[in-house]
């Protein structure tokens, strides 16, 4: 028995060897691995091989030999499918909603999603308040997106007087919901130098829905002296009834993108999606896709997962700036014209 005390050699050993980790203090003792069995890798196999890797690109090979030579992995993958479906839902007469949010307007994408629309590729837009904002001042003024850290201070921040006004007033008008309202009254106001940048504006004048989803507080008109909630909320409850009807038509080959936003429109899109089942119509077989530059869960269970649970069709999340994927998405169609 080895007594500890002060002077002991052997005890000074055994203290040093704790500390320095030589002897370990626990009563359990590593796994001994020497009986694992092990598996030739070729019998193994791997979900990835070379014939899934990337092609280097060739000088002049052109936006098709881009999309040919990405790897057939992942978010590649969806890409393409996400073309694919696009091209195929014009090609057969399906519905191709775009559900679009505030930085999609401001980073100056209106007129990629407008040629789109005049090619088939948008049946339907989507918007929220801030898109419908950011699209409505441009109309107007040529410009939008305030600088809100050095307005916000002094209680400026949303105080335009145009927008308030003129995007409250259109409201007035009963016949028509929040989108169509917007496009009627920049066809009579629009400058005429911005007017064929705006989304709201060209697609009003070529017949295309636009439908418009607020929650009272969250745009800056709402603070206007003009706002009046209960023709905003006439307006946008009577685009949410038409938004339903233009999901029922995705059934069968449609596609819904959602583009830059988190919460309001994913929200909308889903209980659009039961109102349409609920009414007896069959919703099946459709695609889904949500590009934004931040994956968020609202819209990857209202838009990419849960609308699919036992109704066929896929539904795809790909990540990136809105500014460069949305020009390449485009490009991508048109190159697949025959």
């Amino acid at each position: 028995m080895l007594l500890c005390g002060a002077g002991n050699p052997a005890c000074s050993r055994l203290s040093s060897r704790l500390l320095d980790g030589s002897v370990s203090k626990y009563h359990q003792q590593p796994l001994d691995f020497t009986g694992l069995q092990t598996i030739p890798i070729q019998a193994r196999g791997g979900k990835v091989t070379v014939d899934h890797f990337a092609k280097p690109y060739e000088k002049g090979a052109g936006l098709n030999g881009l999309l040919a030579g990405l790897p057939d992995i992942l978010a590649a993958n969806s890409l393409r499918a996400v073309i694919d479906s696009i091209r195929t839902a014009r090609d057969r007469n399906r519905a191709i909603l775009w559900g679009l949010g505030g930085h999609v307007i401001k980073c100056g994408l209106a007129p990629i999603l407008l040629d789109l629309m005049r090619r088939g590729y948008a049946t339907g837009f989507v918007l929220n308040g801030a898109s419908a904002i950011h699209d409505f001042e441009i109309a107007i003024a040529g410009c939008t997106s305030e600088d809100v850290e050095s307005v916000l201070p002094d209680g400026r921040f949303g105080s335009a007087e145009e927008t308030g006004r003129e995007m409250n007033d259109c409201l007035k008008d009963e016949d028509c919901g929040f989108g169509e309202a917007l496009g009627r009254k920049l066809e009579q106001i629009a400058d005429p130098k911005f007017a064929a940048s705006s989304l709201l504006h060209e697609a009003y004048r070529a017949g295309i829905p636009v439908t418009v989803h607020v929650a009272i507080g969250t745009d800056t008109p709402h603070t206007h002296p003009a706002a009046d909630g209960a023709a905003i909320g006439r307006a946008t409850h009577r685009d949410f009834r038409l938004l339903c009807s233009l999901v029922k038509d995705i059934h069968d080959g449609g596609v819904y993108l959602n583009v830059g936003s988190a919460v309001v429109l994913p929200e909308v899109f889903l209980k659009a999606v039961s109102v349409v089942r609920n009414l007896g119509n069959p919703l099946t077989n459709f695609t889904t896709a949500n590009f934004d530059f931040i994956q968020h869960y609202r819209p990857n269970a209202n838009v990419v997962n849960r609308p699919h649970a036992q109704a066929g069709g896929r539904g795809y999340a790909i990540t990136g700036h809105h500014e460069i994927m949305i020009p390449l998405l485009a490009a991508a169609l048109i190159e697949s014209e025959a």
